[in-house]
């Protein structure tokens, strides 16, 4: 199996949900007043869960694993609370929740074929919460198509990029962190040491200092994004980026939804 979990979400209706998530927050609220907003991530979910264990609500899992493998790849992501065990709940002490901290616990409930997650941030005055909710079931994220017609293979390492990254589609589906797909295709290209090499970057002939990319070959990088607009102005800031560089082309890797865009950008 390409995902591993010792455990499974149970389905819930919407009702079921929000008594669920009024108890879970109930909890959540009750700890920040109690102990304040300065104590480390840990203390909080220590505490909540604790809080949690006496209200009668099922299980309450703390970093509960789930595995990601394929073929020699594997990766192991550790969710904060699943409480339920039907909800999957995250926690942060930050200054403010970003589109990073929502994408992770996205990442999470795909992960494990769920619908709902919810984000809670405990270092501001008042807690900051969010709901991650999708309809996105494994099968779904399966249906996806390639557009590889800007998509050049001049070298071996370019059509090893492009074989492997559809058996990993294949293998997980779409919409899962774009990190996941970015170790897995840097592992089975040789890894990081071999991968992540520095590049100079230039100006006028002068050289500007040194930036690591994920490099093919010595004159061909590969960069993966998720972009669902602006893709033309992305393009045009990557060939920007390629001109300042000894790099003769740069393989790019889009994952716009269910559209996988492949596309060769070179000199």
């Amino acid at each position: 199996m390409p995902i591993e979990c010792k455990m499974q979400l149970l389905p819930l209706t919407d009702a079921e949900f929000r008594r669920l998530d009024y108890r879970v927050t109930e909890q959540v609220f009750a700890s920040h007043n109690e102990l304040g907003r300065f104590c480390d991530e840990v203390i909080y979910k220590n505490d909540i869960a604790r809080r949690l264990q006496h209200c009668d609500l099922g299980d309450v899992l703390r970093e509960v694993p789930a595995v990601v493998t394929h073929d020699e790849f594997r990766k192991t992501y550790y969710l904060d609370l699943v409480v339920g065990p039907a909800v999957i709940y995250e926690f942060k002490t930050a200054t403010a929740l970003t589109n990073e901290h929502q994408a992770q616990l996205l990442n999470y409930v795909l992960l494990l074929g769920g619908q709902r997650g919810k984000l809670f941030n405990l270092r501001p005055p008042s807690v900051e919460h969010f709901f991650i909710n999708t309809k996105l079931t494994p099968l779904r994220r399966r249906e996806f198509t390639i557009d590889s017609r800007r998509w050049q293979e001049s070298d071996e390492r370019s059509t090893a990029l492009h074989r492997r990254l559809i058996a990993l589609l294949n293998d997980w589906g779409a919409f899962l962190e774009l990190n996941l797909y970015e170790e897995a295709l840097t592992f089975f290209l040789g890894g990081e040491v071999l991968i992540n090499r520095p590049v100079e970057i230039s100006q006028d002939g002068v050289v500007l200092g040194e930036q690591r990319l994920r490099l093919l070959t010595p004159d061909t990088a590969f960069r993966l994004t998720a972009l669902t607009q602006d893709q033309p102005q992305c393009e045009v800031h990557l060939r920007r980026f390629l001109d300042h560089t000894k790099l003769k082309a740069l393989q790019w890797i889009n994952f716009n939804h269910h559209e996988i865009e492949l596309v060769t950008l070179a000199k």
